[in-house]
């Protein structure tokens, strides 16, 4: 089945923001399904590379490094910015490095800690927060709160079907 690219991607706007909580437990658990996807893969199948494709570790990399930025835009709303923080498109933090060296326990581990501090600053946000907007800086739409949060989701999902993909080949 052919996926569509990420930057292909476009992002409804949502506007019950009573979805939040569904969203914010998607969120919370994403860390078990990378963790159940890459039980029992052996090490040659979480370093194979095809092409320039990420290999199954790199993917459960990323979404550690991606954690940054995202804890960063929720941050920015919060603190009224105009527009959210950029993202490097190019990856260069995931590219250089080098998860395939990095025990899997560990960067299952990172991703947990990371992504439960994100998930309490979430639950942590006031009603009036969640009605703050900002400007997307790849996408050029304004977005809420909780459309970031869906984003986000959907990123996690994005690189969960490619471990599968990955997984079982």
């Amino acid at each position: 089945m052919k996926r569509t690219a990420w930057f292909d991607r476009s992002f409804p706007a949502i506007t019950d923001n009573g979805v939040m909580p569904d969203i914010i437990e998607r969120l919370a658990g994403t860390p078990a399904r990378l963790e159940e996807l890459t039980r029992g893969l052996a090490e040659a199948v979480l370093v194979n590379k095809s092409g320039e494709q990420w290999s199954v570790k790199e993917e459960a990399g990323h979404l550690s490094d991606m954690e940054p930025l995202w804890s960063g835009r929720f941050d920015d709303f919060v603190n009224g910015k105009a527009e959210l923080r950029v993202a490097d498109l190019t990856n260069q933090r995931t590219h250089q490095a080098n998860h395939n060296a990095t025990a899997l326990a560990e960067l299952l581990q990172r991703f947990r800690e990371q992504r439960t501090l994100l998930v309490k600053k979430l639950l942590a946000l006031d009603e009036a927060q969640l009605d703050k907007t900002a400007l997307h800086p790849r996408l050029k739409t304004p977005m809420r709160i909780i459309d970031l949060a869906y984003f986000v989701a959907e990123h996690d999902d994005h690189h969960l079907a490619g471990i599968r993909e990955k997984a079982s080949a």
